[in-house]
């Protein structure tokens, strides 16, 4: 049956605008970070990362989720993910994004014991800038290494579905030539004084995550699974436009089948396979993220919020953050 004029004419948007989308999730995430390490590497040369733990310590990002992203801008090597036996060849205009911030190994694979990374850097804090040079003097490979931080919520339903290794092979372009100039930059501002202050060193690493995202996000098929790979599926595509954009409409199963053109338990399947969760279950956990970024970033009154998120009142917005989160609204606003 054919659906309304408005109805078949916002669906076609919902699915092409992936970008769109993709900032839309990851706006209410709280992200920063910094570049803040230049590594130049000779051949034979293999460095093995520090476990995640590590890491977050060394970084004293408490107990918020640390995303580790690498761009290379000299020769080639190989990066191994041992958790989940990945490994890629990256070379120079390469970016590698690791969500999770998962222990690896980059260098030459032939080499059987790498050095740890702890061995090569200087202990935090650091006075300026590090730069690590290590190797046997032969071929070169550089790179510069950085970090976001982010609320690293239970129900967060983007970062919780990105995979364990991105690899963006960014072709000579528009977005090669300003993640060039935007490497640039950072180097010479982490060079001179108040470089770390800098408005556009804070907002950089943020800025390179989204469009290495938004980019990923066009390479890949809806088989691919996972939160990117749900924006290019037909059927879930137009279903997460919907609950973005609607968040505080009164969802039901049926009602997002029809705006998805499709039928319930084939949305329902799809939803599950891709995402790992049912739609309504997304939709709550889309919801308590939205309801979680105002309660840190806002003065709205509860009950403000409670509407704006789909919660009919305020107690049952608190009863779903607490079983959620384990703690009330009031707790976690004064919390952050």
């Amino acid at each position: 049956m054919a659906g309304k004029p408005s109805d078949m004419t916002e669906m076609p948007e919902a699915l092409t605008d992936h970008g769109r989308l993709l900032r839309d999730g990851l706006r209410c995430l709280h992200l920063s970070g910094a570049i803040f390490l230049r590594a130049e590497f000779s051949s034979p040369w293999a460095y093995e990362s520090p476990e995640s733990a590590d890491i977050v310590r060394m970084l004293r990002s408490g107990d918020q989720r640390v995303i580790l992203f690498h761009i290379f801008t000299e020769g080639r090597c190989r990066l191994a993910l041992p958790s989940t036996g990945e490994e890629i060849e990256v070379r120079a205009g390469d970016i590698v994004i690791l969500p999770f911030c998962d222990r690896h190994r980059v260098g030459d694979p032939e080499l059987a014991r790498p050095t740890a990374m702890s061995e090569l850097m200087p202990p935090p804090p650091w006075a300026e800038f590090p730069i690590i040079r290590f190797g046997g003097g032969g071929a070169a490979t550089t790179m510069v290494c950085g970090y976001l931080i982010s609320d690293d919520l239970p129900f967060n339903p983007v970062l919780a579905s990105l995979p364990r290794l991105m690899r963006l092979r960014l072709a000579d372009g528009p977005l090669a030539h300003w993640v060039d100039a935007s490497v640039a930059y950072a180097l010479h501002a982490a060079s001179g004084r108040g470089g770390p202050d800098d408005p556009l060193m804070q907002r950089l690493p943020e800025l390179l995550f989204m469009e290495c995202l938004s980019e990923y996000a066009r390479s890949l098929s809806a088989a691919e699974g996972g939160w990117l790979g749900a924006l290019v599926d037909p059927v879930v595509g137009r279903a997460l436009a919907c609950l973005h954009r609607q968040p505080d409409q009164p969802w039901t199963l049926k009602e997002l089948a029809r705006r998805a053109a499709s039928s319930r338990s084939v949305l329902d399947q799809r939803f599950r396979t891709l995402l790992g969760r049912a739609p309504m279950a997304y939709l709550t956990a889309w919801r308590l993220q939205l309801a979680s970024r105002q309660l840190r970033t806002t003065t709205a009154t509860l009950a403000e919020i409670a509407g704006a998120t789909g919660y009919g009142s305020e107690a049952s917005l608190s009863r779903a953050f607490k079983r959620q989160v384990g703690m009330s609204p009031g707790q976690w606003r004064v919390a952050g």
